[in-house]
């Protein structure tokens, strides 16, 4: 049970960045008893250091080093595939790796507790440093998601891995899948997902090693990798002016990331996207922001709660950001991290999706075809917000809310705009198992949201929010009902026809520019949509609610224009304790079933 009175951060779980150039791998691994030469085989899975030094920069400005030395897990023979699920909120996570026998995949179940929920393997990796005398200054585990930031070993392995680009953190995840593809190798570094570490400048010893748990589970060799660790110490505020902070932020790994996922297997472990604008310039200090609690003022706006950037990409947005500052003064708007055109953070670009070329034709209709089935997941990021006014007084319950589509079909609506009007007409579009569109019908709308941090088109009607009494009746409404789609969270990867690699997981250009004449919007199988009700008109003015018993209720499709599988399915509440007083009012959130998080 979480009892909360101001929004907090969180610091989010973001993998590492750093690409597999090119490795020379040699490969040591446990030799097989004879029991183990005729049972179900798995990969051959080894240690591997990309590099015999690593240089990392000790910013001034923040509180240490992070840890990124270029270490591999390399899979050789199959691939390295686990499947995460858990039947209910009731149930544990459970965890099975697709192992091979007479060369048929079979699905061989790990211990119970190996992992607890989906951001990865814990205390997969064992860290030591020494110092140039010997002396050991830093201990260390971290947790391994094998989705992470990936790469090629040899020319022969797979063009693309099938993977899935990230590991998903909403605490009401259902389903993931994880894996390093045949040939590859998955970065090991946990990135901001692990605290840094106070480092002097000067040179260092790292051993890198895998847990004995691990290493008897998966056959893993016991060879630690060693690396030379140089730690040099920077700041923000080194460089030339403008000109040289454009230039840091255009060539410090631009481009590796995306909203949810990696971007050619480079970016971070899937947390929900953030999306900015509602709250003016990003302070050199929000620029790299980790992950909200999914409610709280600071440039992740609508969709969230936000992921944070590759790692030396906030370097470069900071120090860019610090230097328009000085040019232009305090109060410049300087770059966003958030939405714009063509941009969400400053490390990803998406092309819009395409729509059809023209509004339907003939009779609408709804054909018997597989459809989307669309399902809510308790509210959660829950906590006390001023509304971003700081009006003596008053107070907004502000939690983040998702829905996702269970399948089997994505749902597709794209928007048409007659010239002039100032909404566009949604239709909701009906395929064959060949892909094929044979359906389609009228749904609703779409309008356009000039206000900073939206700046797209949102489809009317596709969730409601509501703050229930505890005998389940309506006590306040949220005002968003409108929403942009995008696949910001891997919720069940498991489930029939899961995307695992979904297109329009942020809204940079996904939803239209404010002169376009058509729009698609897509929210695909296995994928949902987060988004942070932290501003007065989204989050529930509880001014005059009294103290006691509620729950968020969190519907979709709530006027039922939308086709789906199952229309049985769309509530799911969370329940909520009220106390406190006028002007600071607290929320206690009781437990989930098993899922302990606000």
């Amino acid at each position: 049970m979480t009892t909360t009175r101001t929004n907090r951060l969180r610091r989010p779980l973001l993998a590492g960045t750093t690409a597999v150039a090119a490795m020379a791998v040699t490969a040591g691994f446990m030799a097989a008893s004879p029991e183990q030469a005729t049972a179900a085989t798995g990969p051959k899975l080894s240690l591997v250091a990309a590099t015999g030094s690593v240089t990392l920069t000790s910013w001034k400005e923040e509180p240490g080093v992070y840890l990124d030395l270029g270490t591999y897990l390399t899979a050789e023979g199959t691939p390295l595939e686990l499947k995460v699920t858990r039947k209910s909120y009731k149930d544990p996570v459970v965890v099975t790796q697709t192992v091979y026998e007479g060369g048929k995949a079979k699905a061989k179940t790990l211990p119970q507790g190996t992992v607890k929920d989906f951001s990865g393997l814990p205390g997969f990796a064992e860290i030591t440093l020494t110092d140039k005398a010997g002396k050991k200054v830093v201990s260390r585990t971290e947790s391994f998601c094998p989705n992470n930031a990936s790469g090629r070993i040899r020319p022969d392995a797979p063009a693309t891995s099938k993977y899935p680009e990230s590991c998903p953190t909403n605490p009401f995840t259902l389903g993931s899948v994880w894996g390093v593809e045949k040939g590859w190798a998955a970065n090991t570094y946990g990135g901001s997902y692990t605290q840094p570490v106070k480092l002097a400048a000067g040179t260092y010893t790292a051993r890198v090693g895998v847990a004995k748990k691990y290493r008897d589970l998966f056959g893993i060799a016991d060879k630690p990798a060693t690396v030379k660790v140089t730690v040099q110490e920077r700041s923000w505020e080194e460089g030339n002016g403008v000109s040289a902070a454009r230039s840091a932020a255009a060539g410090e790994h631009a481009g590796h990331g995306t909203a949810g996922g990696h971007a050619g297997h480079g970016a971070a472990h899937q947390a929900p996207a953030g999306h900015a604008g509602h709250h003016g310039p990003v302070k050199p200090s929000q620029a790299g922001a980790p992950e909200t609690s999914g409610a709280t003022p600071s440039y992740n706006v609508g969709h969230g709660p936000l992921k944070a950037a590759p790692p030396a990409l906030p370097w470069a947005l900071k120090k860019q950001q610090a230097a328009l500052a000085g040019a232009q003064g305090a109060d410049a708007a300087g770059p966003r991290t958030g939405d714009a055109t063509g941009q969400t953070d400053g490390s990803r670009k998406a092309p819009a999706l395409t729509p059809a070329a023209k509004r339907p034709t003939g009779k609408a209709s709804v054909p018997d075809v597989p459809k989307p089935d669309l399902r809510s997941l308790p509210a959660y990021g829950i906590t006390i917000s001023d509304g971003t006014e700081n009006i003596p007084g008053k107070d907004y319950l502000a939690f983040s809310a998702n829905v996702w589509n269970a399948g089997p079909a994505q749902l597709v609506v794209d928007g048409f705009r007659s010239p002039g009007k100032a909404k566009m007409d949604a239709y909701q579009y009906f395929y064959d198992a060949k892909g094929k569109q044979v359906g389609y019908t009228p749904t609703g709308t779409m309008e356009w949201d000039p206000r900073p941090g939206h700046v797209h088109w949102h489809f009317t009607d596709f969730a409601s929010y509501r703050l229930l009494k505890a005998d389940k009746k309506e006590a306040v409404r949220s005002g968003k009902e409108a929403f942009c789609l995008a696949n910001t969270d891997a919720v069940d990867y498991t489930v029939k026809n899961a995307n695992w690699h979904p297109f329009n997981t942020d809204l940079a250009t996904a939803c239209g520019q404010e002169n376009s004449i058509s729009v698609r919007e897509v929210l695909d199988v296995g994928s949902g949509d987060t988004y942070t009700q932290d501003l007065p008109g989204q989050s529930f003015d509880i001014t005059d609610v009294p103290n006691g018993t509620y729950y968020i209720q969190v519907l979709a499709n709530p006027a039922k224009r939308l086709k789906e599988t199952n229309l049985d399915n769309n509530s799911a509440l969370r329940k909520v304790v009220l106390g406190g007083k006028p002007g600071k009012r607290t929320v206690t959130v009781p437990a989930h079933d098993l899922v302990n998080a606000n």
